[in-house]
């Protein structure tokens, strides 16, 4: 099975209904990975079928998520993950890729431009020095322990906004010291066609008044 037929199975079984535009902008983002990653070490994986499961359809999970977002920052986005197969999939969305790495910044810009990405920003920084920016989510792949992406994020938050932090196995411990003024609205795991090992979306809010 070939990069694009992989591509199509998997967004089959999760339910996605793409454009074949959007099919061919997703994997034209793996090409740019692969061919920047020996340089700028985007990826442990190598493998393109790999960076299909683990990265775009993993990405794409978000989308449920996020069905009335308008804004969403991608903090510690890295390669771009979840927030550019996001950006290809939700062009009304505004989306802010942060990295502190310019390495990566410098990918995520060279990948805005040759996809033609009008509806993505990056930012190049420390999160905690963000703060012209108010989103409704919050979301991240593997950036810091819950706790530590709410104390470092919060101020990014409108006053309606939420954190949708993507977890591999279900978080027990970290979610033992999630602070009191944030609520739990739920965690979910997520199944991800053709990869194996646990996924699951943990949305949050911070409690009025």
């Amino acid at each position: 099975m070939d990069s694009k037929q992989q591509l199509q199975a998997g967004l089959q079984q999760m339910g996605l209904k793409l454009t074949t535009a959007q099919q061919l902008l997703l994997l034209e983002y793996v090409a740019l990975l692969k061919k920047w990653n020996s340089t700028y070490n985007l990826t442990a994986l190598r493998d393109e079928s790999k960076m299909i499961s683990h990265h775009i359809l993993d990405s794409l999970s978000l989308l449920a998520y996020i069905k009335d977002a308008k804004t969403l920052m991608d903090v510690g986005s890295g390669g771009g993950m979840p927030g550019i197969p996001t950006a290809i999939c939700r062009p009304d969305l505004q989306i802010t890729l942060l990295d502190s790495n310019t390495k990566k910044t410098t990918f995520l810009q060279q990948v805005v431009i040759e996809l033609g990405l009008s509806n993505v920003t990056v930012a190049s920084g420390r999160v905690e020095a963000m703060h012209d920016k108010d989103v409704d989510v919050v979301t991240s792949r593997a950036f810091a322990e819950l706790a530590d992406f709410i104390s470092l994020t919060k101020h990014l938050l409108n006053e309606n906004g939420y954190w949708a932090a993507m977890k591999g196995v279900y978080p027990y411990e970290e979610l033992e010291h999630v602070p009191a003024s944030v609520e739990v609205e739920k965690v979910e795991k997520i199944e991800i066609p053709m990869l194996q090992g646990e996924r699951h979306m943990v949305i949050m809010r911070p409690k009025k008044g």
